[in-house]
């Protein structure tokens, strides 16, 4: 008869272990498997106070992406309007380089990216720039 009080609680001990063990592992764990696009070296200065820097119409500039980066899923915008871009890519990164266009001139540009990592998450990144006038 002692055996069985013993052994009783033993399996219900070894019930609860086994049950959260089970609900250890959540869903939301999987987000950071994927990592998000990364941005640097964007090579125009971008608009702050108190410097107010501007750039020339139809200036060219680049950024870098990560190697990660879906190049197939990268979109460049500037006042809502799509602008063509080239991409340039190798085993470290991908280079992706444009211009603003000259109807722009004299006005605030926001440079807007959206990309997707090949794992499929995204993200978005933008830079604001004075084009000054001709």
């Amino acid at each position: 008869m002692r055996l069985v009080n013993i052994v009783k609680p033993a399996a219900v001990i070894l019930m609860f272990m086994s049950n959260v063990e089970a609900q250890a592992y959540s869903a939301g764990d999987v987000d950071e498997i994927c990592k998000k696009p990364q941005v640097r070296e964007f090579s125009l200065p971008t608009y702050e106070e108190p410097e107010k820097i501007e750039v020339a119409p139809e200036s060219k500039f680049s950024f870098i992406l990560s190697e990660w980066t879906d190049p197939a899923t990268i979109k460049l915008t500037m006042k809502e309007k799509l602008v063509p871009f080239t991409v340039e890519s190798n085993n470290s990164f991908h280079k992706v380089t444009s211009m603003i266009s000259g109807e722009l001139t004299g006005s605030f540009v926001r440079i807007n990216l959206f990309s997707k990592a090949i794992l499929g998450c995204h993200d978005q990144k933008g830079w604001l720039v004075k084009v000054s006038e001709k």
